[in-house]
């Protein structure tokens, strides 16, 4: 006997799944059988998708809201179509898309239909994809230019610094004893300790 599956999809752990969800339930999909991952759609490489791929066969019906659910890169996109499809035989629904309900059409104007839908809807998924990757990029080319520091704030260094790493080089502080007196971690106190030296030989 035919089964139907649903497959949820979310970029990551602080995004919510509850729309997809209620997309899943609406088509009276059981809870047990709704595979969720939560990570990027780069790739096909997630868990719950795996066992779905796994447990899925031969006429079963799969749900997925929207094509970018699936995933976001054209050609494993398409890949990943033509083994449901075609090598396991399953049927797929794309609730945001009528066109691509392969339970319709099953005639050669049909398929091609859906293929050319597919192939459109995956294009334009990824090349969106793209486009807010180079979004990204130009925001932080952007702030950089506006001075805006990324990654961790720079550790701030005590008043006597100058004199902690003297008197380490003198050996009258252990290398232990000037990290505990700087509170630093032992690399940073290292790069900062060499900073300083540098600046000092230029002042000379």
């Amino acid at each position: 006997m035919s089964k139907i599956y649903g497959y949820v999809r979310v970029s990551s752990t602080d995004q919510n799944e509850d729309r997809q969800l209620a997309a899943m339930h609406e088509q009276n999909v059981p809870d047990i059988n709704i595979y969720i991952d939560k990570q990027s759609g780069k790739n096909f490489n997630r868990p719950q998708y795996r066992k779905l791929i796994k447990k899925i066969r031969d006429g079963d019906l799969l749900y997925i809201l929207s094509i970018d659910r699936l995933g976001r890169n054209y050609e494993e996109i398409q890949q990943q179509w033509r083994i449901l499809t075609k090598e396991k035989g399953v049927d797929i629904c794309v609730i945001d898309m009528p066109l691509l309900d392969t339970r319709n059409g099953k005639d050669l104007m049909g398929t091609f239909i859906a293929d050319l839908v597919l192939q459109i809807l995956s294009f334009v998924a990824e090349t969106e994809r793209g486009n807010i990757r180079q979004r990204q990029q130009q925001g932080i080319a952007t702030a950089k230019q506006k001075g805006v520091k990324f990654g961790r704030p720079e550790s701030s260094l005590p008043n006597n610094f100058p004199k902690i790493v003297k008197d380490w080089k003198r050996g009258k502080l252990t290398t232990s004893e000037a990290i505990k007196k700087s509170n630093l971690s032992r690399s940073t106190f290292y790069r900062k300790a060499q900073k300083y030296e540098l600046l000092e030989k230029k002042q000379k």
